[in-house]
């Protein structure tokens, strides 16, 4: 099992990012995008159906590696390790978010949106970040210019990656994996086209690594 956060962005190059309503959807979501090839699993905490959905992933899909999302807070922070999340992240970050996930001993992705942040959290020693939201915030182009003066970050960009864009970031030197919801869209999931779901995260870990 992968334990730090460098170790799990290499599992896959892709990281669905997860919003679940119904906490009975849950394993046999995970199920169908493990069996397409993607390992790294980030359920947001956005709906009442997360922290249970964490659980029971856990202990029913072992190939899985479940993370949580969407943390902007301690208590976030808390609720989602004691449910077993194997990794957190936020959208940004906080002194009092960071150093207390930090002390966790959890690997952390913490969201940056600019240099300023990414050096802020250098400082801390992290040098794995979510880059977010990574179109809004400049896409590629952000990401190249990070990547010349601070190096040593591996990114996660994540909001407005989809089928048509993953490849570019993808094979930039600096991005670890990205994150991506296409192929666990509400619509698949209400439906139950678990098959659909595994033909979409093949599909995109042939995209990514195109």
């Amino acid at each position: 099992m992968a334990k730090t956060i460098h170790e799990i962005m290499k599992v896959s190059p892709i990281v669905p990012v997860m919003v679940i309503n119904d906490a009975d959807h849950a394993v046999p979501l995970a199920k169908a995008l493990v069996k397409g090839g993607l390992k790294v699993l980030e359920i947001t905490l956005r709906t009442d159906a997360a922290l249970e959905s964490i659980r029971r992933i856990k202990a029913e899909v072992p190939d899985a590696i479940v993370g949580a999302g969407t943390i902007i807070n301690i208590d976030t922070l808390n609720k989602a390790i004691d449910a077993g999340a194997e990794f957190i992240v936020s959208p940004g970050t906080t002194d009092s978010l960071i150093d207390a996930a930090l002390e966790t001993g959890v690997p952390l992705l913490p969201g940056i949106a600019n240099p300023s942040e990414a050096m802020r959290l250098l400082e801390k020693g992290i040098t794995a970040m979510k880059f977010f939201p990574a179109e809004a915030a400049g896409g590629v182009p952000m990401l190249k210019s990070i990547g010349a003066p601070i190096p040593q970050i591996t990114f996660c960009p994540t909001g407005g990656v989809s089928q048509k864009n993953v490849n570019d970031y993808y094979k930039l030197p600096n991005v670890g994996c990205v994150g991506g919801s296409w192929m666990c869209a509400a619509s698949l999931v209400d439906a139950e086209n678990w098959d659909e779901i595994t033909r979409l995260a093949a599909e995109a870990i042939e995209l990514a690594t195109a």
